[in-house]
Parts: structure tokens; sequence; C-alpha cells
């Protein structure tokens, strides 16, 4: 018999990048009674990674809950990227509503609408929450009109166009529901949530089934469950089985080793939870994201949703440069491919396939920032390895070679258009709307492909200026050639210590990959060259001593002024085919597959 959780709600925040969902979250927690009135608490404290601190956005989804009027409410803070939008499909399955959170002046932007999709897919309420109210170029009214119309063209029912709208500022803590008298707490926020998002129900009698959204991971315990219970009641110390939707294996009986249910920020061990809770779990030692915990001799696993599938890969490999092992400690093959098959366990849009020789992997995802934190991690994590260029993956449709295709929008002042639409124009996209006066909204389609490489570009094309975020928009027939990197590389070709001298020298040829003192070696790119073809250069030169002494202030004043140290990400869209990136816990370098000089040369002349 179904029961209704009138003490309980379970929400997901969801948003574009950098439309405020953590900082809301921070304020929630705060007005909803998690942190004492006098203690000390960091901005955004949902972003507790590192990574997410330091580049400012959300990567891993976050279980969290406040208390309000009686009543617990579970939130989910989701990332805005689109290359960890599998983060945000997966834990729609444990919520009954959304709170979607829009900008006051940017409006619904690409992610803002593909989150918005799957949780219409899924029949969700929708609370539309516009966000940042006191900016002041806020246009609130027309926002919602927007907003409204996104719901239009992805075919929202009746009861979904009919969504309340709350608007809000996260920075300030405060939410009302007319955008022209402004709030003074986050009740109006609290009080919509009671009254719209259902309340969880299901049968507190029947058997446990418990679907599994997200894993994490524990020195102490291993690997940990978290999900919701869809029917039954958990408790800890009990016995249940694991299976797997549209599979016949089912586990052996195991006893849960630990439960927790979410409580600020913490998980707070508790002796049972039913219907509509969402809980951690510890003692299953294979657990996975889509597997469902039922009760002994009652196997009945849920349907998990599907993920998407991913649009880019590349191939990690180990390093076999002359520098290999020396600032890693995992360094083999052994030691890649186990790190990689692990992070396949908890990322859920991520593809980790072997390939016909036993050092080099294909590592497939929804875009370059995915693969990039992916690398970023695990350099963090002592790993020393090499990765080639981002490749995009196709599809044969009906016959016909189909590649994954992003709408692409780009705000940028009026004076820079020309030169967008012109770059992009050459990368095979498609003008879709222009809007706006002196600063201008441009929507285009374009391929994956035509945006690697392109946003050092666009930063330069815009002074800086620019913003453009993109989404994948599905498959369609394969465009034709885009023209790849228009430069070569400036080459060394003696291993060794770069010198100021020989960098002086150098610098006229292009733009410089390294500092003065870095160690370098034969085949490594250490700039890139202001022509096209590659040159190679000798970084190390030394003045020749002579017996003759300058005069004080005769000798030139060697300064190199063209520097510029590669990011991670920037290093991943430079380099082309016939190269490679080094990672290791201390550098980045860039480098060319074949490093021996003349055999380059000889291989050049054959093609």
């Amino acid at each position: 018999m179904n029961t209704v959780r009138n003490d309980l709600r379970n929400i997901a925040i969801i948003a574009h990048v950098d439309h405020g969902k953590t900082t809301l979250v921070n304020e929630m927690l705060k007005q909803g009674g998690v942190f004492r009135e006098n203690q000390q608490v960091v901005d955004r404290v949902m972003d507790s990674n590192d990574l997410e601190r330091e580049r400012g956005i959300t990567i891993l989804s976050k279980n969290t809950a406040v208390h309000y009027k009686g009543v617990k409410i579970n939130i989910v803070d989701t990332p805005g990227h689109a290359d960890f939008s599998g983060e945000v499909e997966r834990v729609l399955k444990m919520v009954d509503g959304v709170l979607l959170l829009v900008d006051s002046f940017e409006g619904p932007m690409p992610q803002t609408r593909f989150v918005l999709k799957k949780a219409l897919e899924l029949s969700l309420p929708v609370i539309i929450v516009v966000n940042k109210m006191d900016r002041p170029d806020a246009r609130c009214k027309e926002v919602v009109d927007e907003t409204l119309e996104l719901f239009l063209e992805l075919d929202a029912s009746d009861e979904q166009l009919d969504s309340p709208v709350v608007f809000a500022s996260g920075r300030t803590g405060t939410a009302t529901l007319d955008a022209d008298q402004p709030g003074t707490d986050l009740r109006p926020l609290f009080d919509t949530i009671l009254s719209y998002i259902p309340a969880p129900q299901g049968d507190p009698e029947g058997n446990l089934q418990l679907l599994v959204s997200t894993i994490d991971y524990n020195d102490y315990v291993g690997r940990i469950g978290v999900g919701r219970i869809e029917r039954g009641v958990i408790k800890a110390g009990s016995m249940a089985v694991r299976c797997v939707y549209g599979e016949d294996y089912v586990s052996m009986p195991t006893r849960l080793g630990g439960l927790f249910s979410f409580d600020g920020l913490k998980r707070v061990p508790c002796e049972e939870a039913s219907v509509g809770d969402i809980v951690a779990v510890t003692g299953f030692e294979d657990i996975m994201i889509g597997d469902t915990l039922c009760a002994s001799g009652f196997p009945e696993p849920l349907p998990f949703l599907k993920i998407s599938e991913p649009t880019v890969s590349m191939t990690f490999c180990v390093n076999d440069s002359p520098f290999a092992g020396t600032e890693g400690t995992f360094v083999t093959s052994r030691h890649l491919r186990a790190r990689l098959f692990r992070e396949m366990q908890t990322d859920v849009s991520l593809r980790v396939e072997d390939t016909q020789t036993t050092d080099a992997f294909r590592v497939s995802g929804r875009g370059e920032l995915h693969l990039s934190i992916l690398i970023e991690t695990m350099r963090r994590q002592g790993y020393e390895f090499q990765v080639t260029r981002p490749m995009v993956l196709y599809k044969t449709i009906d016959g016909e070679l189909c590649e994954p295709i992003e709408k692409l929008v780009c705000d940028v002042p009026s004076e820079y258009v020309g030169s967008v639409i012109e770059k992009l124009g050459k990368r095979r996209a498609t003008l879709l709307t222009m809007n706006g006066l002196e600063r201008v909204r441009l929507e285009f389609s374009v391929p994956s492909r035509g945006l690697f490489g392109y946003r050092s570009e666009f930063l330069t094309d815009t002074r800086g200026e620019g913003v453009m975020n993109a989404v994948f928009d599905g498959y369609e027939p394969y465009r034709g050639d885009i023209p790849t990197r228009s430069t070569g590389s400036l080459v060394a070709f003696e291993t060794g210590e770069s010198t100021s001298y020989a960098m002086f020298y150098i610098q006229d040829r292009g733009e410089m990959f390294i500092n003065i003192g870095d160690k370098v070696y034969t085949g490594m790119i250490v700039g890139r060259s202001s022509r096209q073809g590659d040159i190679d250069v000798n970084v190390c030169k030394k003045k020749h001593l002579t017996s003759i002494r300058n005069s004080a202030g005769a000798e030139e004043a060697l300064k190199v002024t063209n520097i510029r140290i590669p990011t991670l990400e920037e290093a991943l869209e430079y380099i082309d085919d016939d190269e490679l990136v080094e990672i290791t816990p201390k550098s980045i370098r860039m480098r060319k597959r074949v490093l021996a000089t003349e055999l380059r040369k000889k291989m050049a002349s054959r093609k």
C-alpha cells in the first residue's frame, strides 16, 4: 500500500554553468540552520574538490539536506558544464522535482536547454528560479518569457508550463515572488518547494528496492553506493542482494556494512530508512551505478536512465619520452589501465577500451573539459602518461557518415562579430540567430571537431571580452574537411637546459612555451612557429667564451618577452595529429610522436 512522506522533499538544482547554483545552495544551508550563527563558512562550500575550487565550477554532483517547517529537503547540487552532463542525468532519478536556475541577464543558455529537456522527459515538476536578480543589468521579466518559450520548444506539458517562478539572489540570500519587490530571506523559495514539489510516495511494507545513482569511495570502507529507496525499508546490518536491470545476475546475499543519511554537509549513521529517503550504503565491494539493492530472495531490479553516449575520444599511453619515470610515481601500463578502469566505475559518461597494444588505451568522454579534468586529477595523484589529440566519434546512420554537432552561443561586443562569424564559417559552422546591439548574442550549429583549438582564438579575436558556451545537440551528416592548425611548431633538436642566450635569438620565430632554464629533449615542442611548417631550433645554445673582456654595459640585455606557458586545455587544443602531450605530476610538455629529427624529416619527405 502506497503512503506519502509529507515530511520529505527531494529536489535537484539544475542550470547552465555560472548561473549560481552552488552559491544559492550555500545560502539555503545557512538559512536552513546547518551552520551556527557565528560559524565561519567558505564560499561555495559544496565545491569540496580542489579542482572545483580552483576553476570555480562544479564537477561532481553533491548531496545535502536542510530542514524547514518540520520537513527535510534533500538537495542535489549538480554541475552546469555540458561535459559533466552525465552527472546531471543520473541524479535526476533520485528526485521528485527540480529548481531550474536562470541568470537574470543571460537568460536560458545551451546547457539550460539540455538539463531542462532531461527533467521534462522524466515528467519532473519544475520551479523556475530567476537568479542574480540584484544585478544592475537584470531583465527578470524578459528572462521569464524566454524560459517559457524554451518550455514550449521542448514540448512541455500544460502542468509544466504552469511552473511557479521565484526571483532570487543567491549572493544576498533573498527570494521573492514579485520581481518588483525585493525579498528579505529565502522563505518564499522554501515555501514554493513545499507547496509545489510532490512528496515522495511508495510502499514501505513491500520488499526493498534501492536504486544506486552515485558511487563514492573511502579508503576505510571501500565503495559507497548512494541512492533513493523506491520501496520498502532498509535497516543497518540487514541482508540484501545486488541485481542489474536487463541482466540475469543476482549477487549473493550480503550484509550492509553501514547505512547513512544526509543532514547538512554530513553523512549521519542511521538505523533504518524508508521510502523516498536518499541514503548511502557500504558493504558491497562491486556496487555500480544503476544497480538495484533488493531484499534477499526478492530480486526486482529497477530500470536506470540511459546515459548519452560519449562524443570525443583520445588515447592514453605510457610515457616513453627521455624524461619518463623521473617525475611520476605510477608510470607502468598496469597502473594506468587499473586507474582508468576504476574511473569508469564512478563516471557513467566515460568509456575505456583496450587497444591493439598493451601500453595504450582509448578513453572516450563528453568533451575536452571532461577528459582534461580526468587527466588533471590523475597527474595530481602521481600518474605519468601521454595523451593524443582529442578526436570526435563518428557514427554511421542510415548508411551515411554522421558527426557530433554542438549548439554554440557566443556573447561578443558588436565590433568583433564579423571576425567571429568569419572564423566559425571556416570551421563549418552555421549561424542560426543573431540578437543585440552593443553586445551581440550569436547562436551557431557547429561540428564538435570545429571547436577544437578555437577557444583561445576566440578570446584573442574578442580581446578577452567574448563568452562562448556549447552543448551537444545530436548527430548530423559529415560537413566536410576543416582546415587544421595554420602554423607549425618550434621543436628542440638538442637535449639539455634552455638558455636566455638561445631563446633571445629564437623568439623572433614565434611564441615560446618554456621558461629559461627548463630541461628539454630532442623532439620536444618548445614554442609555436609564426609560419607554416615546423622549425627545429636549439634552445640550449650557450654564448661562446672569448679571451676579450667586454666593457661594462656593452653586453646586450638578453630579454625574452614572448613566453606563454600553455595550460593543460591549451596544450590539448594546440597539438596536431603527429604530436603528443606528456603529463607528469610536475610538468605538462608537448612533443613530437617521432623524436629523432632526421627520422621526422625522412617521414615528411615521403608524404
